[in-house]
């Protein structure tokens, strides 16, 4: 997502379980599949992470610092150039507005919800799952459903693949979500609402990540309707000249190319709709995008949506 989550503290994958526990840098390339050479190069050359030395200068690593290394893995296996990591890193630690500041308490709350969850799919339960993914609907905004709480485990178990039956708790979770999202997606569709088209950048994101991404766009007054992951970019205009969407979203979770900018602008000139980038394509490729008939929705669920909605009431602001 991947549409920009809160980070999730490693739980019960055969790692210790103290969240403030210290780590050397042996183990955490045992839990993370990089070399202390790397972890050595990505601090001192770009000062991506920051581990605490003892007096004999030898270095420990928090569970902050674990997680920030996955994070470092996720965007350097989307093509973005490890030069890049740090700013972007700052850059998702930074609340797009008050609404995305969670309130005193909630991140505790927001991990009991996991751990409940991550027991569910450890037992391979689906109808206990569907239980706790009910309670936790009904108890928080759809936003906070899948960027705090649902997103981060699914990000979690797809990254913690290591050992024997893990592989089948991703898939397991990431079919039941999928299952439900399109649920929610087909709802939307079903009413009067305006619809706007959402189609995934050919092998840049996970079908999940872009469900997901249209479930968070959407809203009362407005129905996204996502497009099969596969759908080619050059067919866009021919299924908008048949739909007449109010706008087009093109997503992508991945590095843009140096050409993508002009396939956008090639596309937007055959449309007679908006053409509009979602994911974290978007946030790469604003600079590039400048000036151009394309707009970039970011890839925060609730910044999204309101761009989307500015868009296409005509007076985007930022």
């Amino acid at each position: 997502m991947s549409v920009m989550t809160a980070p999730l503290p490693e739980i019960a994958f055969g790692e210790p379980a103290d969240s403030g526990e210290l780590f050397p840098i042996r183990e955490v390339a045992r839990l993370t599949g990089i070399n202390p050479v790397t972890l050595r190069a990505w601090e001192r050359r770009y000062g991506l992470i920051q581990p605490i030395r003892t007096d004999s200068g030898h270095r420990l690593y928090s569970r902050t610092d674990v997680e920030t290394v996955h994070r470092i893995l996720d965007w350097i296996e989307r093509g973005v150039a490890v030069s890049k990591v740090g700013k972007i890193l700052a850059r998702d630690e930074q609340p797009v507005d008050a609404a995305a500041v969670a309130p005193a308490g909630a991140e505790q709350e927001w991990s009991q919800w996991q751990q409940q969850l991550r027991t569910a799919v450890g037992a391979f339960d689906d109808r206990q799952l569907d239980r706790l993914y009910g309670q936790i609907f009904a108890a928080y905004p759809v936003a906070v459903v899948f960027q705090d709480i649902l997103m981060p485990l699914w990000q979690q178990l797809l990254r913690h693949q290591r050992l024997f039956g893990q592989t089948s708790e991703w898939l397991f979770f990431d079919g039941f979500l999928r299952s439900r999202t399109w649920k929610r997606l087909q709802t939307g569709c079903a009413s009067a609402a305006p619809r706007v088209l959402l189609a995934a950048i050919a092998g840049e994101c996970r079908e999940l990540e872009l469900l997901v991404a249209g479930l968070l766009m959407s809203g009362d007054e407005l129905a996204v309707k996502v497009l099969a992951v596969g759908q080619p970019m050059d067919e866009l205009t021919l299924v908008c000249e048949k739909t007449k969407p109010q706008a087009l979203v093109v997503f992508s979770n991945h590095s843009p190319t140096n050409e993508l900018p002009r396939r956008l602008e090639r596309l937007a000139l055959t449309l007679d709709c908006p053409l509009l980038l979602a994911g974290d394509a978007s946030e790469l490729a604003q600079e590039q995008l400048e000036g151009t008939p394309v707009g970039c929705l970011g890839n925060e669920g609730r910044l999204m949506q309101r761009r989307l909605r500015q868009f296409l009431r005509g007076n985007l602001d930022s």
